[in-house]
């Protein structure tokens, strides 16, 4: 029942004044821009559907199934990143509406110590590595997700341009979230699980391991051993990608048999990131913006 407490919330909100959209960037017909009501939050949740549940292995439950849209109580208190393309529109009550073909989920920390915690801390153990920064904003980045046609370079960039922005106007100091291998089966994953492992460890100071109960060990094969060239073949783009930014991977995955993926932990300080993505985006963001 929690869902459905959130969700009266959200309409609770849309129902005050509308600011109107949050546009943070924009290439062409696709502009990158923060959801404002409850409408946008569902058509997030309707594309995270389609990927994780109709194209991918996620299993939903009765409701999700009913709604046709991933949810949970996390929504009502997260930001929506939404790509949305300006080409594919649909009339709703006389107004064209565009399609969202991408989402990012953001959890802010002051947001979410007062709302009982982070999503990730289900399957990490992050207290004590947030313990140990208490004056560092963090940012909770999750259910990632593009819809198969604009899985492009350019839909990414957008998103990662909205994500630089929202970190800036946020102060945000660090990065951090779930990131998934699709599989439940460890040995099918253990080249790329063991490439992590070995060449992309969080530094102690950043560093974070599952939660006892649910961790996977990640060295599978020894470094000597691992044909790295074929495991960065097996890697995830996103993954990739964040490691390109120069992100860390916390110890021990843990596999998530509802949505038939295995997580690892991605932990991105700011200070940390690769000069060139900062000169490409620009210091504030003002690459792409609209």
């Amino acid at each position: 029942m929690p869902a459905l407490r959130s969700y009266s919330g959200l309409r609770h909100r849309e129902s005050r004044r509308d600011p109107g959209p949050v546009t943070l960037g924009r290439i062409g017909a696709l502009e990158v821009r923060l959801a404002t009501t409850a409408a946008d939050v569902r058509r997030a949740q309707r594309l995270r559907y389609e990927v994780f549940y109709e194209e991918m292995s996620a299993i939903p439950a009765a409701a999700a199934r009913l709604a046709r849209r991933d949810f949970d109580h996390f929504d009502a208190i997260c930001d929506h990143l939404l790509v949305l393309d300006h080409e594919d529109c649909r009339m709703v009550r006389g107004k064209r509406v565009p399609r969202v073909v991408g989402t990012y989920r953001l959890l802010r920390q002051e947001i979410a110590d007062r709302h009982g915690g982070f999503y990730t801390a289900g399957e990490f153990d992050i207290g004590p590595l947030i313990a140990r920064h208490p004056h560092r904003r963090f940012l909770e980045l999750g259910r990632s997700c593009v819809l198969r046609p604009y899985r492009t370079k350019r839909t990414v960039e957008l998103l990662w341009h909205g994500i630089w922005a929202y970190v800036r106007r946020h102060g945000i100091d660090v990065m951090f979230g779930c990131a998934s291998l699709e599989g439940t089966d460890i040995a099918a994953l253990a080249r790329p699980l063991s490439f992590l492992h070995h060449f992309a460890p969080a530094d102690a100071e950043w560093s974070a391991a599952a939660l006892a109960h649910n961790m996977v060990a990640m060295d599978l094969v020894a470094s000597e051993a691992l044909d790295a060239k074929a495991a960065l073949v097996e890697l995830p783009p996103l993954i990739k990608g964040y490691l390109r930014l120069g992100a860390q991977i916390g110890r021990g995955a843990v596999v998530d048999r509802q949505f038939g993926t295995t997580d690892v932990l991605i932990v991105l300080p700011v200070e940390r990131i690769n000069p060139r993505y900062l000169d490409h985006f620009g210091v504030n963001a003002e690459r792409h913006a609209a």
